[in-house]
């Protein structure tokens, strides 16, 4: 395999897709030398095949406001891999969703639901449509219209979507309802359904929760833990919430959430209440975090800025990807970080990732880290098809599991003669050597 030559003819087919080239170019650089001591891959064209979707689906959605104006919003599912299980990936509700995007989240999906060990395959959706400042009813007329196209090509047993960013309990509700309406079913052919109609408990905090306990394992590899710890966060909906949650469960003080207004940095610590004020801000369909410092007078409202100037020992973007870059890794380690977990998809750019690696700064990756979300929504598809709700504490047990393993199988592809662990080739080969041996299975299909 050449990483150059099969990136230059990818950019040749799909000019300017610059998040998807991004993310097929990080997976490549780490299995080289993997899929070069195997020729059978190479024989059967296993990277080919895998950078390419199955297929993708654009469709225009329709759908009036609540004055009676017609608007229209593009909506897309791309279904990439479904060697291992039923496509599996969450529908993106933002204004800056397009193909290069939704094809980046779909690829690394691949690979992150993978390293959940579940049988499910790699997908992502979503649509250009923007919540904030929508009211529920135009938010239910918008779903509706969504999933009058979608509902053709999903199914409990073929693509099973989820939430993502925009796309909370709320459209999940609004959008199963119709599915059912068409289908004429009750299937569990969503994820992060309500916990009264299908869904799991610890879905919500699933995200969150998952890439905490990953972070402890971090931390025990090296002999250290969460107590006592000032933890740097960005974003501040269900996964910054999960974060929060858990990191302060675990004796850790989250110092910092982010909107694209600023950044509040609330040096006391997120408490309980502040930690519920999050669902607040998040429900009110505003995507800004002003509001918090006039809640809790003691923060300080930073305008205009990243979080990662604050001097932190763990950092966890959870924002949005490539939120941090090579100016804020540089920042960050100067002020003496020793953890970064990417808890967002992909939120380091290949400069920041390359100067934690220079640094020898323990880094992980998105797709390992944030692997609880969907691991937790597989396990929502477990509980459909057997009919039956597992107690929090039993899925809890499983998504804690489930990144402990994780984690292993990070140090098995990733530890390197000196000692420092590159998680990002670990997750990356695990991920990948499971989807290509199946391939092979298969046969050329």
């Amino acid at each position: 395999m050449n990483v150059k030559n099969i990136l230059s003819d990818l950019e040749k087919k799909h000019p300017g897709e610059q998040e998807y080239l991004q993310a097929v170019q990080e997976v490549l650089e780490s299995i080289e030398g993997v899929y070069n001591e195997n020729p059978q891959y190479e024989d059967a064209k296993i990277i080919e095949r895998l950078v390419e979707p199955d297929r993708i689906l654009t469709f225009r959605v329709s759908w009036t406001d609540d004055e009676g104006n017609v608007n229209v919003n593009l909506g897309y599912r791309i279904q990439f891999n479904n060697a291992i299980g039923p496509y599996k990936g969450g529908l993106r509700f933002h204004s800056s969703v397009n193909l290069s995007i939704l094809k980046f989240l779909g690829f690394e999906q691949i690979f992150k639901n993978a390293l959940t060990t579940l049988p499910m395959g790699g997908a992502k959706g979503g649509s250009d449509f923007n919540p904030r400042g929508k009211s529920d009813a135009e938010i239910m007329r918008f779903c509706q219209a969504f999933m009058l196209e979608l509902w053709r090509i999903i199914g409990p047993s073929t693509d099973v979507p989820a939430g993502d960013i925009g796309t909370g309990g709320r459209e999940i509700g609004y959008l199963y309802g119709m599915y059912k309406k068409l289908q004429q079913e009750n299937a569990g052919i969503l994820t992060g359904k309500g916990l009264n109609w299908g869904g799991s408990l610890i879905r919500p905090e699933a995200t969150g929760f998952g890439a905490t306990y990953f972070t402890q394992e971090m931390l025990k590899s090296n002999n250290d833990s969460f107590e006592g710890k000032t933890v740097t966060v960005s974003g501040f909906g269900n996964v910054a919430w999960g974060v929060a949650l858990k990191v302060t469960e675990l004796g850790g003080k989250v110092v910092t959430i982010s909107g694209p207004d600023g950044y509040i940095y609330d040096e006391k610590g997120l408490d309980a209440d502040k930690i519920e004020y999050l669902l607040t801000l998040r429900a009110s369909n505003n995507d800004i975090v002003a509001p918090y410092a006039d809640e809790f007078p003691e923060a300080k409202f930073v305008v205009g800025t990243k979080p990662w100037e604050v001097a932190c020992d763990i950092a966890m973007p959870c924002a949005t990807q490539n939120e941090l870059n090579g100016n804020d890794a540089a920042q960050l380690i100067a002020n003496g970080v020793k953890y970064i977990a990417e808890v967002s998809n992909m939120g380091c750019t290949p400069e920041a990732v390359g100067a934690f690696h220079k640094a020898k700064v323990p880094f992980a990756p998105g797709k390992a880290v944030n692997a609880g979300g969907v691991g937790v929504s597989g396990l929502e598809m477990s509980q459909n098809a057997m009919k039956l709700n597992w107690p929090a504490q039993e899925v809890d047990k499983k998504l804690h599991h489930m990144m402990s393993s994780i984690h292993r199988a990070c140090i098995k592809y990733g530890a390197q003669n000196d000692g420092y662990v590159n998680y990002v080739n670990g997750a990356n080969i695990a991920g990948f050597i499971k989807v290509a041996d199946a391939m092979l299975d298969q046969g050329i299909v």
